[in-house]
């Protein structure tokens, strides 16, 4: 080994640092986790980072602090500007991830084209694709402003002097696993050399006041790939998700310290790109079949948005003596407990039945307020009983069997009724707390009683 230099082993998980290998790290508690890396003395110790004195350091009370509005930057893509808080905010480090192919790269590129076409400077820095593959994607998105230039690099150094002679008010990296910053030892990729990219990077966004995208690839467990403390260094973080082989995508805000976390952008795949889906209720309800049994709509919030999805549900006798319970798009064990619920609260005999419950889309939901639409679902399939499709429910269920209640009644009655339903079953107690509406008929229901008595009728 050369002479200053020292072999450190890291967490490829969260980055916790050791002087040896270990077998499950003592952070994050992963096990075969820690890789070994060959880290330079001299360029850990220097930083490049200037010394500062303690004159220099200014301690200020909370009063004297002057508030200002931070000015943000309109993508034209009301469905990411939703997710950033109302757009971008200059200076901020933004960090998507996503499966490979899933539209990080593309979705970057229709953001470089709206800005570039309101005069911004922008800036394209490539580490994966060369410049006529790129050319290729952007002919199928449309015409580029020359405001636009692109950049093939990976290292950090050029790049910084590049930034800082053309002086782009946005920056996007593409990807943050193919740089490497060269007082770092090891290769691209690497611990290190992702957290030492990121902590440059970010220094570039806070010092310059320029916005920076950062593409980061995911590993199987769907998490970006690198330390988790690239996470807490940029300022936001947004994850695609979505099967590639599917025609929407959904755009996740997972950390945003410029606005709530709460907020989803659901967008299509299509040739020239992605498409803004502007109604997700009237997309995700598309194509619902008719008169079936174990089929039901529910609504649940995403941020300051209802979405409207329909839950199925399949039960059926089991061949085998322990049954298959099986749970896409929502928490397979909030499955079993409802399940759990009808058992102990209706008599109903689910313990031999095979029991599959689906949120149609593909879409992820975990909101407690799909517990009514679950259970509902499975009573009509295990009954062979079919929902009025012009129904609409929602509602939390607690092990007693009760129905509870959930937030933004008003703001899910609303769409429904924007959308057509005719008949809300929700919970009792925020049927008593909101006013009548005209057009749709609300029902409440005050537990599990109440709603098999209603599908009874």
């Amino acid at each position: 080994m050369a002479k200053g230099k020292t072999s450190v082993f890291f967490c490829q998980c969260c980055g916790y640092e050791s002087s040896k290998w270990m077998g499950q790290c003592p952070g994050c508690k992963e096990w075969n986790s820690f890789v070994e890396e060959v880290v330079d003395k001299k360029s850990v110790g220097s930083g490049g980072k200037q010394k500062s004195t303690l004159s220099e350091a200014k301690i200020l009370p909370l009063s004297a602090i002057e508030m200002t509005q931070e000015e943000r930057i309109s993508t034209q893509i009301k469905e990411l500007d939703r997710v950033l808080g109302g757009g971008i905010v200059q200076g901020s480090l933004i960090l998507v991830g996503g499966d490979p192919g899933i539209g990080k790269s593309t979705l970057l590129l229709q953001v470089c084209k709206n800005l570039a076409n309101q005069k911004r400077h922008v800036l394209y820095i490539s580490g994966e694709e060369s410049l006529q593959q790129i050319k290729i994607r952007a002919e199928r998105i449309g015409e580029f402003e020359d405001s636009l230039r692109l950049l093939c690099e990976t290292n950090l150094d050029i790049i910084q002097g590049i930034i800082d002679r053309e002086k782009p008010e946005i920056v996007v990296i593409d990807s943050i696993q193919t740089m490497y910053n060269e007082e770092v030892g090891s290769a691209p990729g690497s611990v290190s050399q992702v957290r030492e990219s990121t902590n440059t990077l970010m220094q570039i966004a806070k010092g310059r006041n320029i916005s920076i995208f950062i593409v980061g690839h995911v590993t199987k467990e769907g998490v970006v790939a690198g330390p988790r403390v690239l996470e807490h260094m940029v300022d936001t973080v947004l994850y695609f998700e979505g099967d590639r082989h599917a025609a929407y995508r959904i755009l996740r805000g997972v950390k945003n310290r410029f606005g709530s976390t709460n907020e989803i952008g659901v967008f299509e795949m299509r040739k020239s790109g992605l498409r803004e889906v502007e109604n997700p209720s009237e997309f995700m309800l598309s194509g619902r079949p008719e008169d079936a049994s174990g089929s039901v709509v529910a609504c649940s919030m995403e941020g300051t948005r209802p979405i409207l999805v329909e839950v199925q549900a399949l039960v059926c006798r089991s061949n085998f003596g322990i049954p298959r319970r099986t749970a896409t798009g929502t928490d397979f064990n909030r499955v079993n407990l409802l399940m759990a619920v009808l058992e102990k609260r209706l008599g109903l005999k689910l313990a031999d039945c095979d029991a599959y419950v689906n949120i149609a889309g593909g879409i992820k939901m975990n909101e407690p307020a799909l517990d009514l639409g679950i259970v509902l679902a499975l009573i009509s399939s295990y009954k062979e009983k079919p929902i009025d499709e012009r129904t609409i429910c929602f509602g939390e269920v607690g092990l007693s069997g009760e129905i509870r209640a959930v937030s933004m009644v008003e703001q899910r009655v609303q769409e429904a009724r924007k959308l057509g339903f005719e008949v809300c079953i929700l919970p009792e107690v925020s049927k008593a707390a909101m006013q009548e509406m005209t057009g749709i008929k609300l029902i409440g229901i005050r537990n599990v009683k109440d709603a098999i008595d209603y599908l009874s009728r």
